[in-house]
């Protein structure tokens, strides 16, 4: 990643624990070029102090289609307030003010000419797109507050793909909202599309102590949640907290086959996907046409599983949609379809 821009210029304090990219070796060193001053905002919540009291407010995404098969994508690295539960504010870091951040759709073949705009005044961030063939040192370098990074790659395999900033440590960074998804529409469609009446689009992620690394590392996450992304202008397009989507359901009408394209950010646990009141008639494991599966009850998703599910609902009412491990169905991992006639 090429980077331009000013340096950073404030004394912090040094940052030593670094976790590798998607593939690399964990490794405990002194970064060195990454100094972070903390203080403590309450009892048990550290924030860096360039954080404390910035806000700043989302930046739409720049998506350009600039040729047949050549795409230009501007996205922000930024420091926005979040509501995750009623009334719980969270610091987040995020990609364009949203966490999970925006969706991007491009299509399988697509070249992708990336940038990112680092705003946030004291961390470096980086981008790790899973649906990517890239030398992870080179594409997923770190871009330094106040500077852009900008990688090509070709999207050359069609899937629902998870992206997250992959500076170290990385879980902090996932854990703290740095998290999204980009879907690769095959070039040859879905066999079941000529079949399908309504799209969504569900990210699921979790939530621990603020700025806790040690909590993100050895705890168990205070929220899991549920977010839906805009697909088509004028969609619902969600942050992931517990209350949305059972307040604002989705909605669907009776007889129609329904896809959801659904990603587990995680970071770290599993999602055992579950729509209650019907079947998954066709599932796409990854989002790959190739996986086809059919007729399952519950999809498995590790940290950063996508797939691509379809059913369809008979009856009118609400169809719960949830992760089966009820203890973060409990903790917010629920949302609701309804089905009106």
């Amino acid at each position: 990643m090429m980077r331009k821009g000013t340096a950073l210029g404030a004394t912090m304090l040094s940052v030593s624990l670094i976790l590798g990219a998607c593939g690399s070796t964990a490794a405990v060193t002194d970064v060195g070029k990454v100094k972070v001053e903390s203080v403590s905002s309450t009892a048990d919540v550290k924030v860096y102090a360039p954080h404390e009291g910035l806000n700043q407010p989302p930046v739409p995404v720049e998506f350009e289609r600039v040729g047949e098969h050549e795409v230009n994508i501007k996205m922000t690295s930024q420091i926005t307030d979040i509501e995750i539960a009623k009334g719980k504010m969270y610091k987040a870091w995020t990609f364009n003010g949203e966490a999970p951040g925006p969706l991007l759709v491009v299509n399988e073949g697509d070249l992708v000419n990336f940038t990112l705009d680092n705003i946030d005044p004291a961390v470096p961030h980086s981008m790790d797109f899973h649906s990517m063939h890239v030398a992870p040192n080179v594409g997923f370098a770190d871009v330094m507050p106040n500077e852009e990074g900008t990688f090509t790659y070709p999207a050359n395999r069609p899937g629902v793909f998870m992206y997250h900033c992959a500076t170290a440590p990385v879980l902090e960074h996932i854990a703290n909202g740095m998290h999204g998804v980009i879907i690769v529409k095959p070039k040859n469609g879905y066999p079941t599309d000529n079949e399908v009446d309504r799209e969504f689009v569900i990210v699921q992620n979790e939530w621990y102590k603020e700025n806790d690394l040690d909590d993100m590392t050895n705890g168990v996450p205070s929220q899991v949640v549920f977010s839906t992304k805009a697909l088509n202008e004028g969609d619902l397009n969600t942050n992931g907290d517990t209350f949305t989507l059972k307040d604002q359901p989705l909605v669907a009408k009776v007889g129609e086959k329904v896809r959801i394209y659904i990603n587990n950010v995680g970071p770290n646990e599993v999602s055992s996907f579950h729509v209650i009141g019907t079947i998954l008639d066709d599932v796409y494991i990854d989002g790959n046409p190739a996986n086809h599966m059919k007729g399952l009850q519950t999809v498995m998703l590790p940290a950063s599983g996508g797939a691509v599910v379809e059913f369809i609902v008979t009856e009118a009412g609400d169809y719960p949609f949830v992760t089966h491990q009820f203890n973060h169905a409990t903790k917010g991992a629920v949302g609701v379809i309804k089905v009106i006639p």
